[in-house]
């Protein structure tokens, strides 16, 4: 089996609706979401999967 990680960050640390939204997207094509963290105060979140 081959992996591939990926890292991406994105524009969003504060609205959790979103930052949830992004993580329903990417765990619906049957991606394992390893980890993600969000930063209100840089408005930043970063997913790993």
């Amino acid at each position: 089996m081959r992996l591939i990680e990926c890292v991406p960050n994105f524009s969003e640390g504060r609205r959790t609706e979103v930052i949830d939204a992004i993580a329903a997207a990417i765990t619906s094509a049957d991606v394992y979401l390893l980890d993600y963290s969000a930063d209100p105060d840089h408005n930043r979140c970063v997913f790993t999967f």
